[in-house]
């Protein structure tokens, strides 16, 4: 233990009143070190940050450390971090290393929140988040709590990190806490999320973990914690979230292929059935991206022994939704006169959402790479982001209309279409909307909406 976390009195297992442990938390009086300054790892701890004013992040980016120290911030598109990570570190609120060892040594309160990896088979690799846990394992001192918010496969904490992070340091079991409470957060919106935009979860590996956990968010959230049964809760609360959404696109995106059969709005017939309370049916898209939700059924389908048939086919579902696109796209293509293979189609949007740079598992880049397979000449215009890694020639939305396009698909509602001048696009041009955003009206031709039809 170091000197700095010498003087700081223990957190887990404190016998402090806890009136006085709370103000000694907002204080400072227990240094906080957050592991991972990501597009999350960041703003959650600048909102340990504000609230504690002693918070060291770690990061294995030297850059990344760099820029923090000297007031400045990586990540974008965030409202409000830049100015807030700027403010905290000119108060000495908020420090950065990339010597996690050392980190620990000085911290009473270690937060985790580095990414769980899924494998080229789709297998969840804990790898980053138990070397984090060795880092603080060196260091770990009796008294310590470590709050795990990286969302991780149940029971990782139970099987995993806690026997690891004993055996590492020497500790037995009820010498410090260890609790997971998982992050709640959406990019674009990271500050505002952990600020209090939805309840803290929190469960720990034993009672006081729990206690210690619920005490600290309680300091940290404007909205309600839920301590849960342990930690195996916690973690399966987060991955059920993301297998909820999962199936229930899986579901939208399946009734809406049953459009021209039935000869319906598809969307329409959805939003009706909503009214119905116990009714909840997302709307159609092109497909599942970001970090998260396409990734989270194989902390099920791949860790647990128990079948999950209903995970496994949704997430078919959503995979081949890039393709049936495509494949709306050569049937209206067809009814033209024209094949898929030697067309010019412009594919407007790369990110997996509109307004947020990540194109991690996105479809729209799924639907380039199925247009290229078969034979289209594929044009990509984002606002946000190249077209590095995309088979496809990146085009400015100023320049869309330069491009003899044979087929227009919107795959990303990016803001910065509205302006898009369709007047110089070829009336010809079959046109699809994933995201049912374009008016007709507006642009004036007609326009194939994905559960909605022509």
């Amino acid at each position: 233990m170091s000197e700095r976390a010498e003087l700081a009195a223990p957190f887990y297992g404190s016998d402090r009143p806890a009136a006085a442990q709370r103000e000694a938390f907002r204080n400072g009086e227990f240094p906080v070190a957050v592991y991972g300054l990501g597009k999350m790892g960041l703003p959650i701890a600048a909102v340990w940050g504000e609230v504690t004013g002693a918070v060291t992040g770690v990061d294995v980016d030297e850059s990344v450390v760099d820029t923090i120290n000297e007031g400045g911030c990586h990540v974008q598109n965030e409202p409000g971090l830049a100015d807030a990570v700027a403010d905290l570190v000119d108060a000495g609120s908020l420090t950065a290393t990339t010597d996690s060892v050392q980190a620990a040594k000085d911290a009473r309160i270690h937060v985790v929140i580095v990414p769980t990896l899924i494998t080229e088979d789709d297998h969840p690799d804990t790898s980053v988040v138990t070397s984090v846990a060795r880092d603080i394992a060196r260091g770990l001192s009796p008294g310590d709590l470590v709050c795990i918010e990286s969302t991780l496969p149940p029971r990782t904490c139970r099987d995993v990190l806690g026997p690891l992070l004993r055996y590492e340091s020497g500790l037995d079991a009820d010498d410090f806490g260890l609790a997971f409470c998982p992050e709640r957060t959406s990019s674009g919106r990271a500050l505002h999320d952990v600020r209090g935009g939805h309840p803290k979860v929190v469960g720990g590996i034993d009672d006081e973990s729990t206690r210690a956990a619920t005490l600290a968010y309680e300091e940290l959230t404007s909205n309600e914690v839920i301590p849960v049964s342990d930690t195996t809760t916690a973690e399966a609360v987060k991955v059920f979230e993301g297998l909820y959404r999962d199936v229930n696109i899986a579901l939208a995106n399946e009734l809406a292929r049953f459009t021209e059969e039935l000869e319906i709005d598809v969307r329409e017939a959805i939003h009706v059935a909503n009214t119905q309370p116990f009714c909840d049916i997302h709307d159609p898209g092109p497909g599942v991206g970001g970090h998260c939700i396409p990734y989270y059924p194989y902390f099920v389908l791949n860790w647990l022994e128990t079948p999950a048939p209903l995970l496994a086919t949704a997430r078919e579902v959503n995979d081949a939704t890039p393709g049936h696109i495509v494949g709306l796209l050569e049937g209206k293509l067809d009814g033209h006169g024209k094949a898929l293979s030697g067309s010019a189609v412009v594919v407007l949007g790369l990110t997996y959402r509109a307004g947020v740079a990540e194109t991690r598992a996105s479809p729209a880049i799924d639907i380039c790479r199925t247009l290229d397979a078969r034979g289209a000449t594929v044009y990509a215009s984002d606002p946000m982001v190249d077209c590095e890694g995309v088979p496809a020639t990146w085009v400015h939305p100023d320049e869309v209309g330069s491009i003899d396009a044979d087929a227009v698909i919107l795959a990303t509602d990016h803001e910065e279409f509205e302006a898009l001048d369709w007047a110089s696009v070829p009336r010809s041009a079959v046109v699809i909307d994933t995201r049912d955003v374009l008016d007709e009206d507006r642009i004036g031709r007609d326009v194939y909406v994905v559960g909605r039809g022509d």
